[in-house]
């Protein structure tokens, strides 16, 4: 379970804007909002290696984050809501927080981890993970890191749907339980010949055809009149 509360302190912001969010990146600040519960969103700024630390514990993007006002002694105990990261270069650029109660329950996208090696896998079968992540919804601190589903009874043909999970205490699955595929085992797709190969050898058979074979077009210089092929005398 995530079960694992984080202090991190973070600065309130008066200015906002893209000028202003580029300015704070600039010093290594992440620009982010809290939203509270009895209070509108706070506009926050965050130091960029301290919020990745919080967030690679082993709790990951689930961890119970103790967020602090700089100046303020309140905690507000929160969680990662969204992110937004660099595509090029993999930095955090924005954050949203959630304060929530620890007493009233959830909902969080949760990662599925495919662990054994599927039997189909000896039977020319390929095993392909449909589904990547499924909604649960469970107290803050009961939110579970990650989920484990075994697949090693699989064959060829077998799948697993979100039914197959095995139960956890105190989470509850919303997705639907029959129509959520998870996993497959199926025979690779055999190799389809394009049709432009396939045009392309038509072509090939055509020009290897003798002189004078069906098919072939009439001489341009015959005479409607005369036999194929002559010239008036």
């Amino acid at each position: 379970m995530a079960g694992e509360r984080i202090r991190l302190e973070v600065a309130e912001r008066e200015v906002r804007g893209s000028a202003e969010s580029r300015r704070l990146r600039k010093r290594g600040l992440v620009p982010g909002v809290l939203y509270g519960r009895g209070h509108q969103p706070r506009a926050i700024a965050i130091p960029e290696r301290e919020l990745r630390r919080v967030l690679t514990t082993s709790a990951g993007l689930h961890a119970i984050l103790d967020v602090v006002l700089e100046g303020q002694k309140t905690t507000h105990a929160s969680i990662l809501k969204d992110h937004q990261e660099d595509p090029l270069r993999g930095r955090l650029i924005h954050v949203d927080l959630q304060e929530v109660r620890l007493d009233q329950p959830i909902q969080a996208q949760v990662v599925v981890n495919l662990i054994g090696e599927a039997a189909g896998a000896d039977e020319g079968g390929v095993l392909s993970q449909v589904t990547r992540e499924v909604m649960v919804e469970a107290l803050p601190m009961e939110i579970p890191e990650h989920i484990d589903l075994d697949v090693s009874g699989m064959h060829v043909g077998d799948a697993l749907r979100l039914a197959d999970l095995p139960a956890m205490e105190g989470v509850a699955y919303l997705d639907d339980p029959e129509e959520t595929v998870l996993a497959t085992v199926t025979l690779p797709t055999p190799e389809i010949v394009e049709e432009a190969e396939a045009a392309e050898e038509g072509v090939l058979g055509e020009e290897e055809l003798p002189e004078g074979a069906a098919g072939e077009p009439a001489d341009a210089g015959g005479d409607a009149a005369g036999e194929p092929g002559t010239v008036p005398g």
